[in-house]
């Protein structure tokens, strides 16, 4: 129990640093003079370092466990968000979200490892599903707390506790998680590229691949980068009310999460759980694009849809776990996070250049984030058709 609350503080922290910097978007704008392209470049930097970490994550989880992968990796983000509360300028602002992303990176990772050698095996999907969804609470502290310490005491020493309370987390994940016994296998390859590869060959994920890449791009995006300016400059909202939008749709994040483990099991399986919220979460953007005249209610309304359905994450998961044979598993999960949040950090640079070029141009705002919308459903629905045609389970073989 002590292992898992560690491990679920750590995650929490891990959602935080996803999600904070819409809350303080304004504020560098302010003062530092950034635009939306380096808010988008500096979101997008956090995914990709996360991204590319999952490569030595696998590498150190296999030789050292997760007790000093998780603890030594999240160190990172004790220097990052250091840094980033004292950055002066946006070279500064880059570094800092560079550390931070590296440092989550092997956070969730670590606890499906440690879950997969220490809980017995129909226990796992339980205890992931408990972390997923308790660990997304995250964007909630990322929403109104942040919004209002921001208001009151300001952005720099939010986030420097917020340093200190990851500095925190490094010390109970020492203190407290124990690392399974080493696992001895024989004639089998251990690097992480190459087991990447070995991944990358197995058919059935091909179909997958397209949803992996936007699901939780277009949702992450939304969430950690353009909610607060979307309200902010169409409908009107001060800081303390873009946090209460963030955190009303933080809070769906959370409860989709883990309302999805219950309902894959009463619709029947992953894929027509992933079908039935990627079909919701379409709808959801595209409308927002196609009526550019939703009022403040129903914006909120469509951003908590998007949220709740749009959380498939660990449902895509569970779903593509089902083709890896036993010896790569590790890799094999490691490897579609990669997928995940290397497709979010790509899709927030390329949103930042779009609204960048959008602002250039004289484009009203509604227009802006209505365009924005409209391309994210579309994407999300081109990948859900895709899907479509990815099977549901390993084909079996008769001799």
């Amino acid at each position: 129990m002590g292992a898992l609350a560690v491990l679920l503080f750590a995650y929490v922290l891990s959602q935080f640093f996803r999600a904070f910097l819409a809350i303080v978007a304004a504020d560098l704008t302010r003062e530092l003079g950034l635009d939306a392209a380096q808010l988008g470049q500096l979101s997008a930097i956090w995914f990709a370092a996360f991204a590319l970490a999952q490569f030595p994550v696998g590498v150190t989880l296999d030789r050292f466990g997760p007790r000093w992968t998780i603890a030594g990796f999240m160190l990172l983000a004790v220097a990052g968000s250091g840094l980033f509360a004292v950055a002066g300028g946006f070279a500064g602002l880059l570094a800092a979200m560079a550390l931070i992303g590296a440092g989550c990176a092997p956070v969730l990772m670590g606890s499906l490892y440690y879950y997969g050698r220490v809980a017995p095996p129909e226990k796992f999907a339980m205890m992931a599903s408990i972390t997923i969804g308790v660990g997304t609470f995250g964007n909630l502290l990322g929403a109104t707390p942040l919004a209002l310490a921001v208001a009151r005491f300001g952005w720099r020493p939010s986030i420097a506790a917020i340093a200190a309370v990851t500095l925190l987390s490094v010390v109970l994940v020492m203190a407290v998680l124990r690392d399974p016994p080493p696992v001895r296998s024989e004639g089998r390859s251990h690097g992480v590229l190459s087991g990447f590869i070995e991944v990358a060959r197995l058919r059935p994920l091909w179909l997958m691949l397209p949803l992996t890449l936007v699901s939780y791009a277009v949702v992450i995006a939304l969430r950690s980068l353009w909610i607060a300016p979307y309200f902010g400059q169409v409908h009107g909202f001060d800081t303390v009310a873009r946090g209460n939008a963030a955190l009303a749709m933080g809070a769906a994040l959370s409860l989709g999460a883990l309302a999805y483990g219950p309902f894959e099991r009463w619709i029947g399986g992953p894929k027509r759980a992933t079908l039935a919220g990627s079909v919701a979460t379409a709808a959801a953007l595209l409308a927002l694009g196609l009526n550019r005249g939703f009022g403040p209610t129903e914006a909120v309304t469509l951003y908590v849809v998007i949220g709740a359905a749009g959380m498939t994450y660990g449902i895509l998961m569970a779903h593509a776990r089902v083709f890896f044979p036993p010896h790569l598993l590790g890799r094999g999960v490691t490897a579609m996070n990669f997928v995940f949040i290397g497709g979010a950090g790509l899709l927030q640079w390329i949103s930042g250049q779009f609204v960048q070029a959008q602002a250039n141009s004289g484009a009203a705002p509604a227009e802006t984030y209505g365009q924005l919308h409209l391309v994210f459903g579309l994407a999300l629905a081109a990948a859900t058709v895709v899907y479509v045609f990815a099977p549901a389970r390993p084909r079996v073989t008769t001799s």
